[in-house]
């Protein structure tokens, strides 16, 4: 098959590029390297099977380009970051919305299959429950946040007018091989393990009790292979019987349009995180097991919990995460300590 992977240079993208090579696919990669890195690809340069696009998804030439001849589309593009969209939400909503809806429409005139996109568990908002359940989310409280909600609600609409079957992955927190630990923007984890192996004390938002399902970056590729290898006529019929439990009304005659939980199912508060990363670490070097933790104030748009239900996924599409946050960090580490 031939895939397109829109932000095929990021962490994720270049990690699913990877994997669909592995499996002797076509691969075609749109970056335009705002928060992709070239060493990300470098391997894949010299396949014959792969593809580099150097573009932007704000530009439709460029998007209709990349999806040509394309079965798949997983799209991975974004310009992530809660506090990257409170500092600046015009061009997280530029790229977000409005480069999400170019390669939708896109991939509608290119006939794309089925186009998977990262969505995000920013979406579930001020919503208390846990766990967070697909089918009740809260007040938004970010600009990121509102944007990947309004890509779910285009990613439906065009199913309905244009036929195209989508599939949105909410991604809890994401770590693993490849994650950038540089710039302002940086995910938690590898912003830690630097900070740790450079003997810097790392500075913990708020007292520490704030809790995230961390995810390994193999349970998110499993959950892009599912989403796109699922036939439609047993999503459908898995469907109908996981929304008559909810008592919500489904119509299976409509195109595929389904949005779900990416994530292990797990709890880690940011205080666990960091007494395991400082002790997991302390094995290489033992001078890290002195660094003194620091604590800071709480960050404006952060959700305080966040706990996945992965009951939807493996109802209707089969996912099933092997990688625990224990599990896959005691891998992460191993990656970080020999390449950051």
């Amino acid at each position: 098959m031939k895939f397109l992977v829109t932000g095929g240079a990021g962490f994720i993208g270049s990690n699913l590029c990877e994997a669909l090579l592995l499996q002797n696919n076509e691969v075609v990669c749109l970056d335009n390297f705002a928060t992709g890195y070239r060493h990300n690809i470098d391997q894949f340069l010299n396949n014959p099977k792969f593809k580099l696009i150097e573009g932007d998804i704000r530009n439709y030439e460029d998007c209709r380009m990349a999806v040509n001849g394309v079965d798949y589309v997983l799209h991975q593009a974004a310009l992530g970051s809660v506090p990257r969209s409170l500092k600046d939400p015009m061009t997280s909503t530029d790229v977000n919305i409005g480069g999400f809806v170019k390669m939708l429409h896109a991939s509608v005139e290119a006939g794309v299959k089925r186009f998977v996109y990262a969505a995000s568990s920013s979406t579930y908002g001020d919503h208390p429950d846990l766990p967070k359940r697909e089918h009740i989310i809260g007040n938004a409280l970010s600009p990121y946040a509102i944007t990947k909600f309004v890509d779910e609600l285009f990613a439906k609409n065009f199913s309905d007018i244009y036929g195209i079957e989508t599939v949105g992955l909410r991604y809890f927190n994401v770590f693993g091989r490849k994650q950038d630990p540089n710039g302002a923007y940086a995910a938690v984890i590898p912003t830690f393990v630097r900070q740790l192996m450079k003997h810097t004390s790392p500075v913990i938002n708020g007292d520490g009790n704030y809790s995230r399902d961390f995810t390994y970056i193999d349970n998110v590729i499993q959950a892009n292979e599912v989403a796109i290898t699922s036939p439609t006529a047993k999503i459908k019929e898995s469907s109908k019987l996981y929304y008559e439990k909810l008592g919500i009304a489904y119509n299976p005659n409509k195109a595929l349009a389904e949005v779900f939980n990416v994530a292990f199912g797990e709890q880690t508060s940011l205080i666990e995180l960091t007494g395991y990363l400082q002790e997991a670490l302390g094995v290489f070097d033992t001078e890290i097991l002195k660094v003194i933790i620091k604590h800071g104030a709480n960050r404006s748009g952060d959700i305080p919990h966040s706990l996945a239900s992965i009951e939807k996924g493996k109802s209707l599409f089969g996912y099933d995460p092997k990688i625990s946050t224990k599990q896959g960090l005691d891998i992460a580490l191993k990656w970080y300590w020999e390449n950051l």
